[in-house]
């Protein structure tokens, strides 16, 4: 066990990397707050962690609004008694088109979801970990903040402040003993697939994407729930400030 009794909790949990994230450090000993907006699929990924046997609860949140995220942090407390590790995996992006085609509400929900909801997560899980002397943040962030493609710019500038806002939270909370680190996906087989590509699933359009990855696939869940692994894990302790490129070398 790598996790043993720790806590964490993970946005965006009902689906795609999250899912995964919370089956594996399920499996690895960790005590889960299931986060997410849709009650349906959060219930239903909660329910099936402890059919597997793992301590886990369900929270509803919208990551955008202040008093649901202090919500989530103060469930998690009242429940486990303390927070170890907290997934800002929760994010959205606009379909694969010409920037100026994307509406100024739909830009704005991109950065309430994509980027204040670090803001939210830190106000209110900071003063937790400084309490305990201990804490690990990890981002959900994306390539498009290393290697943007085109047709996703607003999407690939709120990755950016994903992962300069990681940096920056790593240096000024280090003297607090608390860690934060990104992970950096390439394209993967989530939910999220179809609106980072623009255009519908088939094999053909899958090739045009893959043939931008040296490895030769598109991304999975489980490699970058394998990544939040490490970085959550204690004995990546002196591991802070870190964005994991999880993309099979496209950022090369």
């Amino acid at each position: 066990m790598r996790l043993p009794n720790l806590v964490a909790i993970v946005t965006g949990a009902g689906s795609g990397f999250g899912e995964s994230i919370c089956q594996a450090y399920g499996a690895q000993g960790a005590k889960l707050v299931v986060a997410d907006l849709n009650v349906t699929t959060g219930e239903k990924v909660a329910a099936a962690l402890r059919a597997r046997g793992y301590d886990a609860i369900f929270c509803a949140v919208d990551v955008t609004q202040n008093k649901a995220m202090e919500h989530l942090i103060a469930t998690a407390v009242q429940h486990y008694g303390r927070i170890d590790i907290m997934v800002n995996n929760a994010g959205i992006s606009h379909a694969n088109q010409p920037m100026l085609n994307v509406g100024e509400a739909e830009f704005d929900r991109i950065f309430q979801v994509n980027v204040k909801s670090l803001y939210l997560a830190a106000q209110h899980c900071v003063p937790v970990f400084r309490r305990q002397q201990s804490g690990c943040f990890i981002n959900i962030g994306s390539t498009a903040a290393v290697r943007p493609r085109p047709g996703l710019t607003w999407y690939n500038g709120s990755k950016g402040a994903v992962v300069l806002i990681t940096k920056s939270m790593a240096v000024e909370l280090a003297p607090d003993k608390i860690r934060v680190n990104a992970i950096n996906p390439a394209l993967a087989e989530t939910p999220l697939l179809t609106t980072f590509m623009g255009s519908a699933d088939t094999p053909e359009n899958r090739a045009k994407f893959t043939a931008s990855i040296p490895l030769g696939r598109l991304g999975r869940s489980t490699d970058v729930a394998n990544a939040a692994v490490f970085l959550a894990d204690p004995a990546s302790e002196f591991v802070t400030g870190v964005c994991l490129e999880v993309d099979g070398g496209r950022c090369i």
